[in-house]
């Protein structure tokens, strides 16, 4: 009898010990979350606002961060390290691109691009979930999502400046395509190192992400 209690007692502390195990590996990787949610916000903050002038509209890295982002911390925590780098662009820090920022930037022309990353993000990171980060479909499911962006982006340029759709593409679309596929191969390379080397060491787990970040 007092062999069988024991050992009643030893499954209850084991089972005890197994969920507080697991309840700080999950505080563990929450805290782990929030330290890359605001590294890559401060990353977008620096590399957002360098511009390259190619035209009316110059050449943002903004999407290429948030590309990268999304695939190694996952879709929830990409957009939001992307929100909070938007939200201290509104409050005025100059983070947009060409050093600008406050509200007016996301009421001007281009505020619907702006707007618009983070249904690219949505788009993009449920393709690199639903098929396990395949870096064909991953790619592909960008380019959906960059097109998206573009469609909200353009039609709030429109309105916006007033002017035809066929200038606003020409001025806002056309010459950032080649641009994009670019930054989205490379930042499907990139992140797809970034974060076998995260898991590799141990500040990042696969499992996790994929079930509760991403």
């Amino acid at each position: 009898m007092t062999k069988n209690v024991n050992l009643t007692k030893n499954k209850v502390n084991n089972a005890l010990c197994a969920g507080l195990e697991k309840k700080v590996k999950e505080k563990k990787f929450t805290v782990y979350q929030l330290c890359f949610m605001a590294l890559m916000a401060a990353v977008t903050c620096i590399l957002a606002p360098i511009a390259v002038p190619i035209g009316p509209i110059p050449i943002s890295l903004t999407n290429l961060v948030v590309y990268f982002t999304v695939y190694v911390i996952g879709t929830k925590a990409g957009i939001g390290s992307y929100c909070i780098y938007v939200l201290l662009g509104i409050v005025g820090l100059p983070v947009f691109s060409g050093y600008v920022g406050g509200p007016a930037k996301i009421a001007g022309p281009t505020g619907g691009y702006i707007v618009g990353f983070i249904l690219m993000a949505a788009i993009g990171g449920f393709f690199i979930e639903k098929f396990k980060r395949n870096a064909v479909l991953t790619i592909v499911g960008w380019v959906l999502g960059t097109a998206v962006d573009y469609c909200l982006g353009t039609v709030w340029f429109v309105y916006v400046a007033k002017c035809s759709f066929a200038y606003a593409l020409g001025v806002c679309v056309y010459p950032f395509i080649i641009f994009d596929i670019a930054k989205i191969v490379i930042a499907t390379g990139l992140g797809h190192a970034v974060r076998y080397a995260l898991i590799k060491a141990g500040l990042l787990n696969n499992g996790q992400v994929s079930a509760k970040a991403a």
